[in-house]
C-alpha cells in the first residue's frame, strides 16, 4: 500500500538521524530549549500511537510512555527544561515500545476504514518527515566527536554573484488550499483558498549571502540599536551575541560550523539567521522582509497572472531544481540553481534554506483546526511567530507544496533559514 511505504521511507530518514548519534551522546540536549535526544527516539512512534490506534480502542503497550513522549517543547524566551538523564527511561525499553507501536500501526494502515484514517495517515507521515528536519537541526549543535563520521564538506569556491533586484508587478496570489476543491493534503493552517492583491514592489534575485551579511556585521550592526527590535536588541545584549550562530571566530579569521565540522566561511552560502538578524539587516539596507503574500507572488505568480505549483512550472521537484529532500547537509550557493527560478527570475525561491518573512502566523479566514489534533496549528497564534516559506536541505519533498507553511519564533537561532529583502 502506498501508505505504508510512505511511511516505511520516512522512518528510514529518521531511524538515519538517531543512528548517526553515538550511544553515549542520546541523552545530550544540544539545544537548551528543547527536549533530550532521547525524548524524540519515542516521541515519533508515541505520536504515531495516540493518533492512529488509541482511538481504535487497542491496548496500550506502556501507558506512561504514551505520555510522557507525547508532546514536544516549541522554543521560549523564559525558563529552560531541567531534567537529568536520569530521568528519562532505558534507550533499550524505549526501542522495545517502538517495534511493537510501529508493528500495531502497520495493521492499522492495512485496515484503511475511512477518509478520516486517510487524513490521520497523512499527518502520520509529514509529522515524522517535519521532525526529520528538526531533529537535523537539533543534531546541527551536536559536538562532531557525538556522530557517527560524515564528511565535513567544502565551502563554494566561485565567488557569491552580483547583488541585484528584479520589480514584481501588481498581481493577485492565491493563499492556501481549497478544501472543497483541491483532493492534496494540507495542515489545518493551510486552509481556506483565498486571494489577496498584491501591489508592485521589487524584491532581491538572490538569498543574502554570508558575504553580504559580513559588510553589515562588519558596519557594526550588532552595536547599533536603531536596526533592531526591541526585543531583538534586548536578545543580542543580554546574550552577548555578535554574529550569526553557525558562524565562528578563530584567529582573525571567519569559519562556518556544517553538520560535521567546520570550514572556511563560505560567502557564496546563504546566511542562516534568526528572524530578528534577518531584519536588523533588512533596516540597515533600507529595505525590509517580504511578506507571505509578497513571497507568493514572487515565487509562484507569473506576468500573465497565472500561478505555478512550483516556482519554476508544474514539474514535481528533483535535484535539478534546488537544494532539498535530504540530498545535502549543508547550503549551496545561492545561484547554483538556475533551474529553480521563478516566472519572474528570482532564484532559490524553494530549497537551500527556508525564508523568513515579516507576516505573523495567524489562521487563514474560515479556519478549522483538525478536530483530532486541534493544537497543532492554534497553539501558535500568540503573536510571536513568523511565517517562513520555501525549504532547506533537509525539507522533504512533499513539504515543498505551494500552501505549506512553516513558523518558528524571531529569536530562534538555530533554524536552517535564510532571507530576501524587498523594497515596496
Amino acid at each position: 500500500m502506498l501508505f505504508l511505504q510512505r511511511l516505511a521511507n520516512a522512518r528510514l530518514i529518521t531511524d538515519g538521524l538517531f543512528d548517526l548519534v553515538r550511544p553515549e551522546a542520546r541523552y545530550s540536549r544540544p539545544i537548551p530549549e528543547r527536549h533530550r535526544i532521547i525524548f524524540y527516539l519515542g516521541h515519533l512512534e508515541t505520536f504515531d500511537w495516540n493518533l492512529i490506534c488509541r482511538d481504535r480502542g487497542m491496548d496500550s503497550f506502556n501507558a506512561e510512555f504514551d505520555r510522557l513522549f507525547a508532546f514536544g517543547i516549541d522554543p521560549t524566551d523564559g525558563a529552560l527544561p531541567d531534567d537529568q538523564p536520569g530521568d528519562w527511561p532505558a534507550e533499550s525499553d524505549i526501542r522495545q515500545y517502538n517495534r511493537r507501536v510501529r508493528d500495531a500501526v502497520d495493521r492499522c494502515v492495512r485496515e484503511l476504514r475511512s477518509d478520516e484514517d486517510r487524513l490521520r495517515f497523512h499527518v502520520a507521515i509529514e509529522h515524522r518527515l517535519m521532525h526529520a528536519e528538526t531533529l537535523a537541526y537539533m543534531l546541527h549543535w551536536l559536538p562532531a566527536r557525538d556522530k557517527s563520521a560524515g564528511s565535513v564538506g567544502a565551502g563554494t569556491a566561485h565567488p557569491p554573484p552580483a547583488r541585484r533586484s528584479i520589480e514584481i508587478p501588481a498581481g493577485e496570489v492565491t493563499l492556501g488550499l481549497d478544501a472543497d476543491g483541491d483532493p492534496s493534503f494540507g495542515w489545518d493552517n493551510e486552509y481556506k483558498a483565498h486571494t489577496v492583491r498584491v501591489p508592485a514592489f521589487s524584491i532581491d534575485v538572490f538569498s543574502v549571502t554570508n558575504h553580504e551579511y559580513l559588510k553589515f556585521l562588519e558596519a557594526g550592526g550588532y552595536q547599533t540599536q536603531e536596526f533592531w527590535s526591541d526585543s531583538g536588541w534586548n536578545w543580542i545584549s543580554s546574550s552577548n551575541i555578535g554574529h550569526p550562530r553557525f558562524w565562528r571566530r578563530r584567529d582573525g579569521e571567519w569559519f562556518y560550523r556544517t553538520m560535521f565540522g567546520e570550514i572556511p566561511l563560505p560567502l557564496a552560502w546563504p546566511v542562516y539567521v534568526s528572524h530578528a538578524e534577518a531584519e536588523a539587516y533588512a533596516r540597515w539596507a533600507g529595505k525590509s522582509l517580504p511578506t507571505e503574500a509578497q513571497f507568493h507572488r514572487a515565487a509562484y505568480g507569473s506576468p500573465d497572472e497565472a500561478e505555478r505549483l512550483y516556482p519554476w512550472g508544474s514539474t514535481p521537484p528533483d535535484a535539478s531544481r534546488g537544494n532539498f529532500n535530504f540530498t545535502s547537509w549543508a547550503p549551496a550557493a545561492v545561484d547554483a540553481y538556475p533551474g529553480g527560478a521563478s516566472a519572474f527570475g528570482v532564484a532559490e525561491l524553494v530549497g537551500n534554506g527556508y525564508e523568513w518573512t515579516s507576516t505573523l502566523f495567524k489562521p487563514f479566514p474560515g479556519f478549522k483546526p483538525f478536530p483530532f489534533y486541534p493544537g497543532y496549528s492554534a497553539n501558535f497564534f500568540d503573536g510571536n511567530h513568523y511565517v517562513m516559506k520555501g525549504g532547506s536541505p533537509r525539507t522533504a519533498a512533499v513539504l515543498l507544496r505551494r500552501s505549506f507553511r512553516n513558523w518558528f519564533q524571531p529569536l530562534y537561532p538555530y533554524v536552517y533559514a535564510k532571507f530576501r529583502c524587498v523594497e515596496n
